[in-house]
Formats: C-alpha cells, structure tokens, sequence
C-alpha cells in the first residue's frame, strides 16, 4: 500500500524492490518470496515497517511455488513491461 515500495499482498510484503547508491555506482534488485521459510521475519522488524507482515507466493496460492516455476513467466514478463530483451549466458563469468 502507498507510500510503501515493493508488491503488497494486503498488509503483507510479497517483493522487496531496492536500489542503493554509493561511490558512484547504482545498484537494484528484487526480493520475491516464493517459498521462502517465513518464521525468519518474526525476529526482525522486515523493511523497518512496524505492523506490516510478510507473505510468500506459496502461502497466498496454498501450495509449494519454487523459483524455477516461477523463473520463466517473472522474465517473460519483466521483457513485455520494460519493452526489452534479456540475454541469458550459460557460463555466468
């Protein structure tokens, strides 16, 4: 919910969207919780948002969603709302 950054599933998180600047280099990414152990966020205030919870893809559709299920259509996606084409290397290096 505005004015709060990322995917919102109610009162819950479901993506953390971040950028972070410093010594001349601009930095971004994405956190999308898909099956991701949630206990972990009771001990901690996630985001430094009080009264805000956590949710994961798995416990909004009530089964287990990897994230090799969900890999494909999040690219296919990412390339129709930015008007773009991404390139994939099989060797990372």
């Amino acid at each position: 919910p505005p004015p709060y950054t990322g995917v919102w599933m109610g009162d819950s998180k479901l993506c953390a969207i971040g950028v972070h600047c410093g010594n001349h280099i601009t930095s971004h990414g994405l956190a999308l919780n898909c099956c991701t152990d949630l206990t972990w966020f009771e001990h901690i205030v996630p985001c430094g948002l009080e009264g805000k919870g956590v949710t994961s893809l798995s416990r909004e559709l009530g089964q287990h969603i990897t994230v090799s299920t969900v890999l494909e259509p999040f690219l296919h996606s990412f390339q129709e709302v930015f008007d773009c084409t991404l390139l994939c290397s099989e060797d990372p290096g």
